[in-house]
């Protein structure tokens, strides 16, 4: 049986419906990508922003924490500060008092 060959309107028809197709394909590209794209880092700047309200309320429980007295009174204390009343001493060389006391402790003597 031969083959018949299609009718010349009908091949026509296809090669304008595969142009027609390659066309919208080529428009919907850009908007595609762009909306791929966006997608993409909206859950990158998600993930920083869940990162940053961890970090908040980290902070926030100690600032909460830091402002008790005790820990008011230490973070004083490490800045120099004394009770009215007290004598501040500042004492040196406390390193270098250890390694003596070390060296005259051990049984070599050094």
């Amino acid at each position: 049986m031969a083959r018949r060959k299609p009718a010349r309107s009908v091949l026509l028809r296809r090669w304008v419906a595969v142009g027609v197709l390659a066309l919208v394909g080529l428009l919907y590209y850009r908007p595609l990508k762009a909306y791929v794209d966006a997608k993409g880092e909206l859950t990158q700047r998600t993930a920083a922003v869940q990162q940053l309200q961890r970090q908040k309320a980290q902070l926030e429980h100690r600032l909460g924490a830091s402002t008790s007295l005790g820990t008011l009174a230490r973070e004083a204390r490490a800045l120099g500060y004394v009770r009215p009343g007290e004598h501040l001493f500042i004492v040196k060389g406390i390193p270098q008092w250890r390694q003596r006391l070390r060296r005259s402790l051990s049984p070599h003597g050094h």
